[in-house]
């Protein structure tokens, strides 16, 4: 199979070849002002080398997601990941030499500079046997690498330029040929830049850019003008990948094209102004609420292990303490004018009355303890009302939404409430409900009152402190969305 791909056609009509095995140990920087072309140009450089190599493209956009079906790219929503998942994610890519777009499009400039350098990092840091030859295409290049301060912080903006500078200075011997596109040169850090030694310069207008492009294709600076007059899809290379000697060269065409891109102009619409004007102004209609989908955290095999023996655990648990758990109607007979079941209702009931009013998590557990007494005596059910302990965990489920824990559907929930200490219970038992329900993960407010504290430094410690127990793992991606695993019951909330 040739290494060499062909990207366009000279002046003569002759094709324009860039050699892929030199391209690996040379790299690659173009550059081209919006609308130059310079995005037709990386992706005709993907597509025709895609049998050839594997590819990594950081995509800022979300334009090169287009790639995954003709060609098989698998394509990353990174703000769907936390930065360790970003980082395990590139190292399975190593690993298993897939070609992927990590699309960046859903978060913000610092967010995205942030992932993008863990996502590199981890590939750059893996093991020596897994040192594939990798195209890393990077487009917008100078939001990864900038060469002056910004609108991020420092630690966001060294981040992300080491781990640009690795790539392009380091990464060679570990199989990684960087792609690197802008749309400014000035804007772009010069030690990412100068280690490229092939170069496709597109039209640019500002004459600091022409200047350097002009200095990196060897010419004279009365020369530089002629990469103004550039059209667009009109280049010029060099390269030892590409040629010895400056040659232009009109990038071919490509199957496939960014999202949603309308290319020319449109009808205009044909409506009325007042017809236009109503519809500028009139009410807006409610937005459904969709919860964000929560990628999987555990293998399903062993996820299915989990539940049956979590199940089977807890099953044995309830045949040996049969009579002990919280409120079992059978443990206290009732009396002859109330049914079993009718006592249960009338206990849930009482208790989600209680929860359900204003301040009630806020109050010392004696208070709430001999209130509910009262209010189970007037219902003719004081025999049933059992110690203060026995309340403070079950008006905790209550809080949580479960008046009657004894319902099947929240069996395993019960069981493993008994690990959990009673100050911790009710928020632990918001956010296990949210799990089981598929709901999104409670925020900081909700859990502050279920906690009945109003400090989120407080809720902050207390998640901790229930991860640090094995009770939770809290995840948070980089659109700052929170989830919850359980891994007890093998499941999480959803994103929120």
């Amino acid at each position: 199979m040739s290494a060499s791909i062909v990207i366009g056609t000279g002046p003569n009509g002759a094709p324009v070849s860039v050699d892929i095995e030199e391209l690996l140990a040379t790299r690659l920087l173009v550059q081209g002002n919006s609308g130059s072309g310079k995005s037709h140009l990386l992706r005709r450089l993907l597509e025709e080398s895609a049998p050839l190599v594997q590819q990594i493209v950081i995509d800022p956009e979300g334009d090169f997601v287009t790639l995954s079906e003709p060609f098989g790219h698998v394509v990353i929503d990174a703000a769907a990941y936390d930065g360790a998942e970003i980082a395990g994610l590139a190292a399975r890519i190593r690993r298993h030499r897939a070609s992927v777009v990590l699309a960046l499009d859903g978060l913000e400039l610092e967010a995205q500079m942030r992932c993008a350098a863990q996502f590199l990092a981890g590939l750059f840091d893996a093991p020596r046997e897994q040192w594939y030859p990798a195209l890393v295409v990077v487009d917008e290049a100078q939001m990864f690498a900038p060469a002056a301060a910004g609108d991020v912080s420092d630690e966001v903006r060294r981040l992300s330029l080491a781990a640009m500078t690795n790539v392009m200075c380091r990464g060679r011997k570990r199989g990684l040929a960087g792609v690197i596109a802008t749309q400014r040169l000035a804007k772009l850090a010069k030690n990412v830049a100068a280690e490229a030694s092939n170069f496709l310069m597109g039209r640019t207008f500002l004459d600091i850019d022409m200047v350097r492009a002009a200095d990196l294709l060897g010419m004279e600076r009365r020369q530089a003008e002629a990469i103004r007059d550039l059209e667009r899809g009109h280049f010029l290379g060099l390269g030892p990948a590409i040629s010895r000697r400056a040659v232009a060269v009109k990038i071919g065409g490509v199957r496939t094209g960014a999202r949603n891109v309308v290319q020319g102009l449109m009808p205009l619409p044909t409506a009325g102004a007042e017809e236009l004007h109503a519809l500028l102004h009139a009410a807006p209609e409610p937005e459904e609420r969709v919860t964000p989908a929560t990628p999987p955290r555990t293998d399903p095999g062993e996820l299915l292990h989990r539940i049956a023996d979590f199940a089977l655990a807890a099953e044995t648990d309830a045949e040996a303490d049969a009579g002990e758990d919280l409120f079992k109607a059978a443990a206290v007979p009732a009396p002859p004018s109330l049914p079993p079941e009718e006592v249960r209702a009338a206990l849930a009931e009482t208790l989600a009355e209680m929860a359900a009013e204003d301040g009630a998590t806020f109050q010392p557990a004696a208070s709430l303890f001999q209130d509910f007494t009262v209010r189970c005596r007037m219902r003719r059910i004081g025999q049933h009302t059992g110690d203060v302990t026995r309340f403070r965990r079950r008006f905790a489920f209550a809080v949580a939404g479960i008046a009657d824990p004894e319902e099947p559907r929240w069996a395993s929930l019960a069981g493993l409430a008994t690990a959990v200490p009673d100050d911790c219970l009710a928020p632990f038992l918001l956010i296990a409900r949210a799990a089981i329900d598929g709901a999104a993960c409670p925020d900081d407010d909700a859990l502050a009152v279920a906690y009945g504290t109003r400090s989120p430094g407080r809720i902050r410690r207390l998640l901790e402190h229930l991860e640090k127990s094995g009770l939770i793992v809290v995840r948070t991606d980089f659109q700052g969305r929170r989830s919850v695993g359980l891994p007890d019951l093998g499941l999480t909330t959803a994103a929120a």
